[in-house]
């Protein structure tokens, strides 16, 4: 850890007993359990920040989807009403 900073953190007394009490069962210590939980803290919030992107991104191409399927569907109708006339011709 050459790259580290001291910093000042103020936590409510019964906080600070639940990490004092984690930090005990797991043998380390106060700055170990912090620099866990922040880096925890950011994985996760990272992770909020993609779904949600992914969220829009999937909400705006459902405009873009819905319009190619019913083009799709549209292209199976015609094509079908045409077979049906030529059926329909040949008998």
């Amino acid at each position: 850890m050459a790259d580290s900073k001291r910093i000042m953190i103020s936590l409510p007394d019964s906080l600070l007993k639940e990490i004092d009490s984690i930090v005990c069962d797991e043998k380390t210590n106060r700055s170990e359990f912090i620099r866990k939980a922040m880096q925890l803290y950011i994985r996760e919030k990272t992770k909020v920040e993609i779904r949600e992107k992914m969220k829009q991104g999937y909400q705006e191409m459902a405009t873009i989807n819905l319009s190619l399927a019913e083009l799709g569907l549209s292209l199976d109708i015609s094509s079908l009403e045409n077979y049906e006339v030529k059926m329909a011709e040949c008998e």
